[in-house]
């Protein structure tokens, strides 16, 4: 924490602020090309698809909203095309968290008219992406560090997905899991202020705009309220693994069809006007899977949908969503894997005896979330929020973490990094005890100083190792008046009299007086970012009394070693304890 640390807070609040904006201005670009495109009228009223009198000829217009994306991804910006939140992983990863300032104006465009012509997609992603740019831009007009870059895009992306769902505490975890993956209190704390603004900032955009408000998104009708049973647990137990299934399943569907996509002998710039062809068609079939759909998690939550929705919403939803999202076009992933889990666990729950569906559809929407993104904390409190009913804790806990173990199992990467991944990057989610954190210098440090006068010739000074002496080692060498000079290694010595073929040089000469220096009971993380930095072999240790006078060295490989230790803590060990035993012994000789 330094002064650093507060501006940054500061401009994260006010970034928060700027992304409830950016959220309405994407709503309310979405509900303008809806009324344009299936209307054929000018108006901001909230609609959906459904209803529309266009007839058999509404398939067209998910292919004109490909079409329109395809052009301005081609000459506009490449970075619109994709989920959003993979786009945002990969600019803190490899750019520095760089992201073009094209990106905040063209990104919401182009995902408020695939979604606006029919896309199956959620706002969020768009969103979480366009509060990323904005940060990341800002980012760029002031002088900060690439990490104080990074921290200002995860927060506007959190501040987005806070406006969108009104789930504070779920985004900032997002941001968490998903794009920081670090908990410190220099990345936590701007989060936690620009979440906090735009959640703020939420409520009265209710006046503008009925989506937003204060209350929960999703009313909840007949969830129970007292202490889940074992039973209910085991069936949360069930549906956590049905929903990861699921959530593999789509996973892999994107990506394979994605492979199929790039086989296809025309320019990527009509890929998403044919995933907007197989749009157009599913809405034929069931026009409810257009769109963001968020009247859907509705229906199930309140427990009003019957099986044959639930089942065709499912299958259709699942398989535009696939064929629309792999083609490259803009649109985010968390709504329609909400739609998608909780109908198809909906769908058992209709189907098999147990507890009824707005239960299942909850149950379903948190383990495909936690699954496909590999975030089971935000996942767990993302269901939480989005129906402010407490008692669903311990369940939703199962389900979650049950997803997120099954996933982990049979998945190598999530959907998000996997994208990221298939571009040269490797991400890992695992958090983990830093072995560099929890070890100081002074357990790792060689003790192989010897003191010499400055005088001493080459030979001398060899002479007087002790015969067991490695080659590592150091040279503390001294004036006439016991003063440090500098230092220099027995490796450095030997090197020096091959090179030469003498022996008589003052060791004095190879003395070097600038090498760093470090305390004992500093890091070893701290002494291999100095060992880095200095680019020197080793750094030296001086001594906790006088700190003129040095007691060790550690070299790079002492640093490297430190990791074997958290190595053999993952090793099997034999039993330390032995229960006593109880047979009867054989008696002795006379007994």
């Amino acid at each position: 924490m330094n002064r650093r640390t507060l501006a940054l807070v500061a401009l994260s609040a006010l970034l928060g602020a700027v992304a409830a904006l950016v959220a309405l201005a994407l709503y309310v670009l979405i509900q303008f090309f809806t009324n344009g495109f299936y209307f054929l009228r000018l108006s901001l009223a909230n609609v959906t698809p459904v209803g529309s009198p266009l007839g058999a000829l509404a398939v067209a217009v998910p292919v004109i909203g490909g079409l329109l994306v395809g052009l301005l991804a081609r000459y506009g910006s490449p970075t619109i095309r994709g989920h959003g939140i993979p786009e945002a992983l990969e600019s803190t990863l490899t750019r520095g968290s760089r992201m073009a300032p094209r990106t905040a104006l063209l990104k919401p465009l182009a995902s408020a008219i695939a979604i606006g012509t029919g896309g199956p997609f959620g706002a969020e992603g768009p969103i979480i992406m366009t509060g990323g740019a904005v940060g990341s831009v800002w980012g760029q007009l002031i002088a900060i560090s690439p990490a104080e870059r990074k921290t200002l895009l995860a927060a506007g992306a959190a501040a987005g997905m806070a406006a969108t769902f009104n789930t504070p505490l779920a985004a900032v975890l997002l941001a968490v899991e998903v794009l920081l993956f670090e908990w410190r209190p220099r990345s936590l704390l701007p989060v936690a202020a620009a979440v906090a603004t735009a959640t703020a900032i939420r409520g009265p955009l209710g006046r503008i705009n009925p989506f937003f408000g204060s209350a929960p998104l999703f009313g909840v009708n007949a969830l129970p309220t007292a202490a889940p049973l074992p039973g209910t647990l085991l069936y949360a137990l069930g549906l956590g693994l049905f929903g990861a299934a699921v959530a593999i399943g789509l996973t892999v569907g994107i990506y394979r069809t994605e492979d199929l996509y790039r086989r296809l002998p025309i320019s990527w710039v009509w890929w998403p006007a044919i995933g907007g062809l197989a749009v157009g068609v599913g809405g034929l079939v069931q026009p409810y899977a257009l769109g963001v759909g968020y009247e859907n998690l509705s229906l199930m939550l309140a427990g009003d949908a019957g099986l044959g929705f639930l089942l065709s919403l499912a299958l259709v939803k699942a398989a535009i969503w696939i064929l629309a999202l792999s083609s490259g076009t803009s649109g985010g992933t968390l709504a329609p894997l909400l739609i998608i889990g909780g109908s198809a666990t909906g769908v058992l729950a209709l189907l098999l005896p147990g507890v009824g569906l707005p239960l299942a559809a909850l149950l379903g929407m948190v383990a495909a979330l936690s699954g496909a993104f590999r975030a089971p904390l935000t996942s767990l409190v993302f269901g939480v929020e989005l129906t402010h009913d407490l008692s669903m804790l311990p369940v939703l806990l199962v389900a979650s973490l049950a997803a997120y173990g099954l996933s982990v199992l049979l998945l190598p990467r999530s959907i998000l990094t996997e994208r990221v991944a298939r571009r040269g990057t490797h991400v890992s989610q695992e958090y983990r005890i830093d072995p560099l954190e929890t070890l100081t210098v002074g357990k790792l440090m060689a003790r192989r100083i010897l003191v010499v006068p400055w005088h001493w010739s080459l030979e001398e000074a060899l002479h007087a190792l002790p015969e067991a002496e490695g080659s590592e080692g150091a040279f503390l060498v001294v004036d006439e008046d016991g003063h440090r000079m500098g230092y220099v290694t027995f490796a450095e010595v030997r090197l020096q009299i091959r090179r030469t073929g003498t022996r008589d040089s003052p060791v004095g000469l190879l003395a070097r007086r600038d090498l760093p220096v470090i305390r004992e009971d500093e890091s070893a993380r701290t002494a291999m970012e100095l060992l880095l930095r200095s680019g020197t072999p080793a750094v030296y240790v001086a001594d906790p009394v006088d700190p003129a006078w040095v007691v060790g060295m550690l070299t790079r490989e002492d640093v490297a070693d430190s990791f074997v230790v958290s190595l053999k803590e993952e090793e099997v060990q034999p039993p330390t304890l032995r229960l006593p035993s109880f047979r009867r012994r054989p008696p002795g000789p006379g007994g």
